[in-house]
């Protein structure tokens, strides 16, 4: 068992390897509810592989999430949510480009939840009859996906951006996808996946480590089979491979996403966590509703208060995101760029910086009064190679200097490219 202190948050966890191979992660917290998230390094992006035989095999969009669904079905006929539910527990699971996570949260009967998520996730069931049932509830779910306005236009904008990364890839797949799997496909992709030694286990709340060890010593095997797991990525240019794409739909104004594609990955887990932070740091001081670019636009009425950004950076892919809605989405995308431009000649003042380190430092300590907040943090920072209590020091270390020298990523016009969604014509 290894402990891991932050003297300056006054917190700590421990990593505890189980005999099974799963990473089992236990964060003391005395606040009510108690939060579990069990979650396997697969996504919606790895549809090639090799199989534990050493095949390469490529797969439908959408087996991941198809999978996430799947598993909630019991061999007995019975569902695991109508379980959780008998213990007081709320129960859920999630499907991303890079994992599938199975949580859940609970004030009492931890032990009993915590059997039943290790338990169901570790019992594969899957039938020919199984699958064509949830092919139609997950072709009704893609329908309702397909009718949202906002994920239209993010799953628009990362098919406009990138050409072959399998970020472009809609995490449910498509209707035409989904046909094509078969439960013998689904216990492929679950024996590649989902070796306990490609999960983790996060558990957050008023536990011991010996309390979860206990009921991982009780439902997981003592050894469990594990394989090299090798993903087969092709190679991603560089530049977008669309500047502009618009679709119409039932909206009342038009609503877009401005992507602005970072070509630079860095291969090292420090390297990619340190550019995280200055490219948070950066959006913060240039795109915050506290700043200069949106009251201007806002005060001008060219957007509304529907407005949001974000980075997100993974070793296949990083980007930027500035969403929001206005009458004219080119005329906003040209005032962002010419604003930046701007900022490129003079550099962001430095009280920029330091007011978007004060938010971002600020966050960051608010995120553990959460017992979810924190296991989903530490996952992420787990499966990324990171270090979550590195988060205030490094918010800390990095310069405006630093921030500014990032500008330039944001001013190439062959890394940018904008997503609308249009009125229906009348």
């Amino acid at each position: 068992m290894k402990e891991f202190k932050s003297a300056l948050l006054r917190e700590h966890y421990y990593e505890i390897i189980h005999r099974s191979g799963l990473p089992v992660y236990v964060f003391p917290k005395k606040l009510t509810a108690t939060y579990a998230i069990l979650s396997t390094r697969y996504g919606a992006m790895d549809t090639s592989f090799r199989t534990p035989e050493g095949e390469t095999l490529t797969v439908p969009d959408g087996v991941a999430h198809f999978l996430e669904h799947k598993l909630f079905e019991n061999p007995d006929g019975s569902d695991s949510f109508a379980k959780f539910s008998a213990y007081g527990a709320d129960a859920n699971a999630y499907t991303t480009s890079t994992r599938t996570a199975y949580l859940f949260s609970c004030t009492g009967h931890f032990s009993e939840a915590l059997t039943e998520l290790l338990t169901f996730v570790t019992t594969p069931y899957f039938t020919p009859e199984t699958v064509r049932k949830e092919q139609g509830i997950i072709a009704e779910e893609i329908r309702m996906y397909d009718d949202s306005p906002w994920d239209r236009c993010f799953q628009q904008l990362m098919e406009s951006m990138y050409t072959v990364c399998g970020i472009r890839k809609n995490i449910c797949g498509s209707e035409q996808s989904i046909a094509k799997i078969t439960d013998s496909l689904l216990h492929t992709c679950y024996r590649t996946f989902y070796q306990l030694s490609n999960m983790a286990l996060v558990v957050c709340g008023d536990v011991t480590p010996e309390e979860v060890l206990a009921v991982c010593d009780r439902v997981l095997p003592a050894h469990a089979e594990a394989f090299p797991v090798v993903r087969v990525e092709p190679e991603e240019p560089e530049t977008v491979g669309k500047s502009y794409a618009e679709v119409r739909m039932q909206v009342s104004k038009p609503i877009f996403t401005l992507g602005f594609k970072d070509p630079v990955l860095p291969a090292g887990a420090g390297e990619r966590e340190r550019r995280y932070v200055a490219m948070n740091l950066l959006d913060e001081a240039v795109f915050s509703r506290a700043g200069a670019l949106y009251s201007t636009l806002f005060e001008e009425g060219l957007l509304t208060t529907s407005y949001s950004y974000s980075y997100s950076n993974t070793d296949r892919c990083a980007f930027h995101t500035v969403s929001g809605e206005g009458d004219d989405p080119r005329l906003i995308e040209a005032r962002i760029v010419s604003y930046l431009e701007e900022l490129a000649a003079t550099g962001i003042a430095p009280e920029e910086v330091e007011r978007a380190r004060r938010v971002l430092y600020s966050d960051e300590l608010q995120s553990y009064d959460s017992t979810e907040e924190i296991a989903n943090e530490l996952l992420s920072y787990l499966f990324d190679g990171a270090d979550l209590f590195s988060q205030p020091a490094l918010i800390q270390s990095i310069t405006a200097e630093e921030v500014n020298a990032l500008l330039p990523t944001l001013l190439r016009p062959d890394c940018r490219s904008l997503s609308t969604v249009l009125p229906l014509e009348e």
